[in-house]
């Protein structure tokens, strides 16, 4: 009895951790990406949560970009960034996870082309 009590408290406190993390997201974090076209330093500004969430990204390359789809699930953010390059429409998917409530592993597909990694770290 006292068992089942212990895991049951348990599995509350990690349904809390994962909501607390995801509100957490709201904020500027920022982030370089090491890309084959130089360093992107970007600002991530997420506002809102759950259905309300909102963010934009702001880069040296892209300058600012709405972000659309976002999704916090836990510990995992998704968003996509829809820019433009050169007149040319340019779709960028992230996918992070939260390693702490100041940090997130991103990982970026731009145009369904090679994987990019970075740190997001939040701003203070």
């Amino acid at each position: 009895m006292r068992f089942r009590m212990l895991a049951a408290i348990a599995l509350v406190m990690l349904a809390l951790t994962a909501t607390m993390r995801a509100a957490d997201l709201a904020g500027k974090w920022t982030a370089k990406f090491v890309t084959q076209v130089g360093d992107q330093e970007y600002t991530f500004t997420f506002t809102g949560s759950g259905a309300q969430l909102a963010g934009t990204a702001r880069s040296t390359l892209l300058g600012d970009t709405k972000l659309s789809e976002l999704k916090v699930e836990g510990d995992k953010v998704s968003f996509v960034e829809n820019a433009s390059f050169q007149d040319m429409p340019l779709r960028i998917t992230y996918a992070g996870t939260f390693s702490s409530a100041d940090e997130i592993k991103f990982t970026r597909v731009v145009v369904e082309g090679t994987a990019e990694e970075a740190v997001a770290r939040r701003s203070k």
